[in-house]
């Protein structure tokens, strides 16, 4: 099992517990929006097991303001991570995949890389690409018949930290990022309805080893948003627009 953060603390803990349970484990630090890290990750993998079978690419972060408002290295510390990511993973990992007979990428996306809502637009942009990505490569390796599968996560409230990731923004982009009332309101939002509603990672996690396991691409850790995606197809056909959090 190989594991890649750039918490360090974080990255021990759980290195440790998986370890302590019996797992063979190598934990690594990574920043998932260098191409080259992610490379000597895939280098480090084959290393230590010889082999890989499944890519979950699942790094994010959100920052929140007016899109006119937002600064650039805003934007791209975002894009770099939520999108450049999983660009990242899958084109160090999937030569490595298909030298087996099977194996499968998780790619996260969200809600909002479905319907955006206001006040992220970094954020937004990113998990649609996110979204995009998987269904382009889940295509590509069907018409080439590959023993590889693709699914991708669209999380709901799920009880994580992202709303507080900017704890990892760098000094450069926290220099230059403005505090905004929308990102204020966002926050707020965000950290009530994860406290109240979010699903227990644990309950996500078996939802992925199943689409894993059944070659499932959509995973929808809430089927309510079946009938926002109906609402939103309805919408389009007459020319509307549907959206999310902030009116």
């Amino acid at each position: 099992m190989v594991l890649a953060d750039i918490d360090d603390e974080a990255l021990a803990q759980i290195a440790d517990q998986l370890t302590a349970e019996g797992h063979q484990v190598l934990a690594r630090h990574t920043d998932v929006a260098s191409a080259d890290e992610v490379n000597q990750l895939a280098d480090a993998t084959i290393d230590r097991f010889g082999a890989v079978h499944v890519l979950h690419n699942n790094a994010g972060v959100v920052a929140a303001g007016p899109i006119e408002q937002l600064a650039l290295e805003t934007w791209r510390w975002v894009l770099d991570v939520d999108l450049w990511g999983p660009i990242h993973g899958v084109r160090s990992f999937l030569p490595l995949i298909e030298r087996n007979d099977w194996g499968h990428i998780v790619n996260t996306a969200s809600t909002c890389g479905i319907q955006s809502t206001s006040a992220i637009a970094p954020y937004n942009v990113a998990k649609f690409g996110v979204v995009a990505l998987s269904e382009t490569l889940a295509i590509e390796l069907q018409q080439r018949r590959s023993p590889v599968g693709v699914s991708v996560l669209i999380p709901g409230a799920v009880d994580t930290q992202i709303a507080t990731s900017a704890r990892s923004m760098p000094a450069g982009v926290r220099a230059v990022h403005e505090r905004s009332p929308q990102e204020d309101a966002f926050l707020r939002f965000s950290i009530e309805l994860l406290a109240r509603d979010g699903l227990p990672p644990a309950d996500v996690a078996e939802r992925v080893l199943d689409a894993i396991a059944t070659r499932r691409f959509w995973v929808l850790t809430h089927p309510a948003w079946l009938d926002v995606m109906e609402r939103r197809a309805a919408a389009m056909r007459d020319g509307h627009l549907e959206h999310g959090f902030g009116g």
